[in-house]
């Protein structure tokens, strides 16, 4: 995956992704994703990889101070239309290299971004670098289990599904090991599909 061909692939799914990403299963799981979070108007939030703003449809957003990265146009201009009434700071930004200042954001919510973009290891370190001391990062995605490698079927049809926009074999001990004395997770609980996706709570503890 290159951000060329994901601003071409996500392009194509951006009519689609609601009805793909933000029904069923995947509407089930959004709500219970926040429904025991609560934000205040105190809190930068920032949502990263926002999408057509899903996770925006689960919040009580309103007098909140929230700002919404993607790099798709398309699927950014979807999600603006959708709360065109709010306050909402939309922003078509790579997650790779955000224009934020260090230490800028109290939570920060990465809901089936990391599994997407050209280099996890890079957008978890811009997440990592945003978020103020103390702060909370949510991760909703799809994450290899743990301590095993993939099959090897797997292995084989990884990088052909990498084409569709998409890690199947994203591992996040590995992402965590290399953060580990700045973090701790504070939750790491299984969501959909026999734990493959996951809600995990990462909290900064050092600058």
């Amino acid at each position: 995956m290159n951000n060329r061909w994901n601003r071409i692939v996500y392009k194509i799914w951006s009519p689609f992704y609601d009805k793909l990403f933000n029904s069923g299963p995947f509407l089930s799981t959004r709500k219970k994703l926040f429904q025991e979070n609560t934000f205040d108007r105190t809190q930068n939030i920032l949502f990263v990889g926002v999408g057509t703003g899903a996770d925006l449809e689960q919040i009580n957003y309103a007098d909140l101070n929230i700002t919404a990265i993607d790099y798709s146009p398309e699927m950014i201009e979807r999600a603006r239309k959708k709360f065109r009434e709010s306050s909402i700071q939309f922003k078509e930004m790579d997650a790779l290299n955000m224009s934020f200042d260090n230490n800028q954001f109290d939570i920060i919510i990465g809901s089936l971004i990391l599994s997407v973009v050209p280099d996890a290891d890079k957008c978890f370190k811009e997440m990592i670098r945003v978020l103020k001391q103390g702060g909370e990062i949510i991760l909703f995605n799809k994450f290899s289990p743990k301590g095993k490698e993939p099959s090897p079927f797997k292995k084989v049809i990884r990088p052909i599904i990498k084409l569709l926009g998409t890690d199947i074999g994203l591992n996040f001990e590995s992402l965590h090991e290399r953060h580990k004395e700045i973090l701790s997770v504070t939750e790491d609980s299984p969501l959909m599909y026999k734990g493959m996706y996951r809600k995990i709570v990462i909290r900064k503890i050092y600058t």
